[in-house]
């Protein structure tokens, strides 16, 4: 007689990760995922074969509701913790990275630039507009020829009277050509400084990157600065340095040691769907040695990401996280979700190169979430100098 077959265990529930979560962020986490298969989902693989998306609308459904800033205290920002934070990016990536990536450049790099380093006045022209989604920024750092080495910044900014007079030029900006307003950094005779560019100052200009091959559901630009002519109170006043920028790029790579579990995740559980009721050879595909290895090896690897993850975000709650911790998450969650996500491709065969499933498309945009905020390479070398000392980048 043919037993019949147990119930499936979910992915993290092999591990009771729900356990690990206080009422407040299981709540803050359904209710985002509730939101994001209703609002989101049902459009993002059009989105993405079309490589456009509606960033206004979409802006405005994130501010409602309330992911945008969401970790930040003050100026209409809920204030929540950074595991619920974490948590929200990892909803918001399990239907696309550049979902994600528009709520961590809002919230993590642009708001939290002015939060962290402006002034009253300046926090509360943009923060509560930004806040509701009324208003889109954007964070301007990498450049043509400084990516991965920010100290090699072009772009400069020079007085003239009271005023700022800046040129250079940034490149990959997600969000740049829809902001309402750009947080540039620039060289200057006192060091690395922070200003803020309205939308439509003369000489400021933000063309679109097209024809891109990930992150398709995003919107990507360069800046382009031309002798932008800015008041003296256009500037952050508390960033000096590069300790600014790269205080900025901490709190998005937090965001994203959760969001990238949320692709693998979806991978997963789609993997696992499609295997159970695939048939092969008279038999469900799921019913098959080499099929249940994958799913094991996907699991535990999915699993000890999100416990990392988690780990990690107590620690930054606690105010004790450290940027090399930081890196250890990103380098790994980043790192095991792409290899998800290629693996999962494989057990859906050829339909699993079509958009009527996620997973490639996971798989194509976690290749810019493995180069941004810090490579692979960058991140290794941050731990390895945390290991013995040394410093390697140069």
């Amino acid at each position: 007689m043919k037993s019949s077959p147990s119930t499936a265990t979910h992915p993290l529930a092999l591990l009771a990760v729900d356990g690990l979560l206080s009422d407040e962020e299981r709540a803050i986490r359904d209710t985002v995922r509730a939101a994001a298969d209703r609002e989101l989902r049902p459009h993002v693989a059009g989105w993405f074969e079309k490589g456009e998306i509606p960033a206004r609308e979409l802006a405005r459904t994130l501010g409602e509701l309330g992911v945008l800033g969401m970790h930040l205290e003050g100026y209409g920002c809920a204030g929540t913790s950074a595991v619920a934070y974490g948590l929200a990016c990892m909803e918001l990536e399990a239907v696309d990275s550049g979902l994600r990536s528009l709520v961590s450049v809002q919230g993590s790099l642009a708001m939290y630039a002015i939060w962290k380093y402006g002034s009253e006045e300046q926090k509360q022209r943009w923060l509560p507009g930004m806040a509701a989604g009324e208003y889109i920024g954007c964070f301007g750092l990498t450049e043509p020829d400084a990516g991965s080495d920010p100290g090699a910044m072009r772009t400069n900014a020079k007085r003239d009277g009271s005023d700022w007079i800046l040129n250079g030029t940034k490149m990959w900006i997600t969000n740049g050509s829809v902001a309402d307003v750009a947080v540039v950094w620039a060289r200057t005779e006192e060091g690395v400084r922070g200003f803020l560019v309205p939308a439509g100052t003369p000489g400021f200009s933000a063309p679109e990157i097209t024809m891109k091959l990930s992150l398709r559901a995003s919107v990507t630009a360069e800046l382009v600065l031309e002798d932008v002519r800015l008041p003296a109170d256009a500037m952050l006043p508390e960033a000096r340095g590069l300790s600014g920028p790269l205080g900025c790029l901490n709190e998005a790579r937090f965001g994203i040691v959760f969001g990238a579990l949320g692709a693998a995740r979806d991978c997963l559980e789609t993997a696992i769907s499609y295997a159970k009721d695939r048939t092969v050879f008279a038999r469900p595909l799921a019913s098959y040695q080499l099929t249940q290895q994958k799913l094991a090896d996907m699991s535990v690897e999915l699993g000890k990401g999100m416990l990392l993850a988690l780990h990690l975000g107590r620690l930054k709650d606690a105010g004790e996280l450290t940027p090399e911790q930081i890196s250890v998450g990103k380098l790994n969650n980043v790192r095991e979700a792409i290899a998800i996500a290629r693996e999962c491709r494989t057990i859906l065969g050829a339909n699993g190169i079509t958009l009527e499933y996620p997973v490639l498309r996971h798989a194509n945009n976690l290749e810019s979430v493995l180069t941004y905020e810090g490579t692979s390479e960058v991140h290794s070398l941050v731990i390895g100098k945390a290991l013995t000392g040394e410093q390697a980048f140069r």
